[in-house]
């Protein structure tokens, strides 16, 4: 019974092709379910909440357990899985599930004693946070810490089932934590916000923490390896905390960029800071769909063709990379910056969502749109740093992007205010970049300069195009009317245009960057490969 069972776990067995296309429809269909609904998360709280003071706070709120997901989720998860699937290739399945064990019991443990400590001290460091805000909406800003702050402890060990159950081939239950939260947050506010105000969104949210977890639970249970110990003189244990270190730091530098956005935004009139939030969603929509898929593909042919010292098969994969990311992000700039507000009104402008909100948020998303393209590429061309052992460098970057983001922000924040913040956030993401591009092309000796400046002014063109076609139709369409249905069909109508334009001169221009991006987001789906625990979108806030 024993070893029918070990055979059974062994991720080396090769699954039955059924299977394997069953578990593949489970991933995209959860995937897409996860996506729509975390949009729909944002568009339920922009319909109850809208840019008022209450919501500001609940970002305020919400942003330690956020920087603490975004830490332990990434660095962890990219730490133990190195380590675990070592132990399971050498056939050491005791071994690979006693460090398991011994990494979530001990995550436990520490995670439980922090969330206590955040609770006795969020008076102490929320003001840090929100120092601008009056005294009674800090009182709210902590009382809404205090029941988000347990939910570090679901978050992290979330992320760390969701890497093991992976590491096995199951990757149903991990593909729908993003069902689990949005789902479980959405129905929550509908159903409290009347008798509980904001704090349904806060209660909803700290709901749909935990479902995220307990999902996943009965999976890692059914698989009976996983064991009530402690062993911290595992040998695993010692690589983990050496692979720790520089991601942590990685990590750390894009948390503290979002602790300095919300800082100084709390100094601002209220609605400002979710205002930003706002437009920071939209802008991370195309880059968590498409460039992140891409990046999660490409990471392990750049790690084969360095492994083999082919220093041209990872130059033409990170050109390919570059290409196709580029071809998706420059029509999606354009697209939300001519776009902006017939997508804001479709979207948001309901309820508490008032014009004034839809103005608010017009006049950031174009500031906050201006580091789509850089965002995008830094996702490829830091996997490529760390596919090519090139860590150290690349979280120096990371951290000299943080403190250039800060330097920005002080400067433009008296004469900007949140838009200062957002082109901060924009052009120290393009520095970095152009340090990261530097940086890749030099380790690789040059890249290919003639395809990829073809492949950019190909871009270029049929973006210019695309605009011109938005502009000229938007001269003469008459604007729809304040209803739902029409706005809706108003902006399908411009974005179906807008895509038919664009396609249209790219095919005219020979551009191959389209069947590429396709090919590369059907095969990420078909090896069911996760995307960088770095670049997941935070749950929280």
């Amino acid at each position: 019974m024993a070893r029918t069972r070990r055979a059974h776990l062994h991720p080396v067995e090769k699954p039955k092709r059924r299977s394997i296309g069953l578990s593949t429809l489970i991933v995209m269909g959860a995937t897409l379910a996860s996506t729509l609904l975390g949009f729909g998360r944002e568009v339920v709280s922009a319909a109850y909440y809208g840019t008022q003071w209450e919501m500001d706070t609940f970002l305020a709120a919400a942003t330690i357990p956020t920087i603490i997901f975004g830490l332990f989720n990434g660095a962890l998860v990219s730490a133990l899985v190195p380590a675990f699937s070592e132990y399971l290739a050498l056939k050491r399945e005791d071994d690979a599930w006693r460090l398991a064990s011994t990494v979530i019991n001990g995550l436990f443990i520490i995670l439980s004693v922090g969330a206590l400590l955040g609770w006795l001290l969020a008076p102490y460091y929320v003001p840090l946070i929100a120092h601008g805000f009056p005294g009674p909406q800090l009182a709210v800003a902590v009382r809404m810490t205090r029941f988000l702050i347990p939910t570090i402890v679901a978050t992290s060990l979330a992320g760390v089932v969701a890497a093991l159950l992976n590491s096995y081939g199951r990757f149903g239950a991990a593909a729908l934590q993003g069902v689990a939260i949005n789902l479980v947050t959405i129905v929550t506010v509908v159903l409290l916000n009347r008798k509980v105000g904001i704090y349904a969104l806060v209660f909803g949210t700290m709901f749909g923490l935990y479902a995220q977890l307990f999902i996943q639970l009965p999976a890692l249970i059914g698989m009976g390896r996983y064991r009530f110990i402690l062993d911290l003189r595992h040998p695993g244990l010692r690589r983990i905390w050496t692979l720790l270190g520089p991601v942590v730091v990685g990590s750390a530098a894009g948390q503290v960029a979002m602790f300095f956005d919300r800082f100084f935004a709390s100094t601002l009139s209220p609605g400002y800071m979710a205002g930003m939030n706002y437009a920071l969603k939209l802008v991370g929509f195309p880059q968590q769909i498409f460039a992140a898929a891409i990046a999660t593909v490409i990471f392990p042919l750049l790690a084969s063709h360095f492994a083999t010292e082919n220093r041209a098969g990872v130059r033409r994969t990170v050109v390919m990379g570059l290409r196709i990311v580029t071809f998706i992000t420059v029509p999606a700039l354009c697209g939300l910056v001519v776009l902006r507000r017939p997508i804001i009104e479709a979207l948001f402008q309901r309820g508490a969502f008032q014009t004034s909100a839809t103005d608010l948020c017009a006049s950031l998303l174009p500031y906050a749109a201006l580091g789509l393209i850089a965002l995008a590429a830094n996702v490829v061309l830091s996997r490529c740093c760390f596919a090519c052992n090139e860590a150290k460098a690349t979280v120096l970057i990371s951290v000299a992007t943080v403190v250039l983001n800060i330097v920005f922000s002080v400067w433009w924040l008296p004469t900007l205010g949140a838009r200062g913040l957002l082109l901060a956030n924009s052009v120290s993401q393009s520095l970095q970049a152009v340090a990261l591009f530097v940086l890749v092309w030099r380790f690789l000796n040059g890249f290919d300069w003639k395809t990829l400046l073809r492949s950019a002014a190909g871009t270029a063109l049929a973006s210019l195009a695309m605009v011109a076609a938005l502009l000229w139709i938007e001269s003469w369409i008459v604007q729809p009317a304040p209803s739902l249905s029409s706005r809706l069909s108003y902006l399908v109508g411009q974005l179906a245009i807008g895509v038919l334009v664009y396609v249209a001169v790219a095919r005219l221009l020979g551009l191959e960057e389209l069947s590429m991006a396709m090919n590369f987001i059907v095969e990420k789906f078909r090896t069911q490969q996760l995307s960088p625990p770095e670049n997941r979108s935070v749950p929280i806030a």
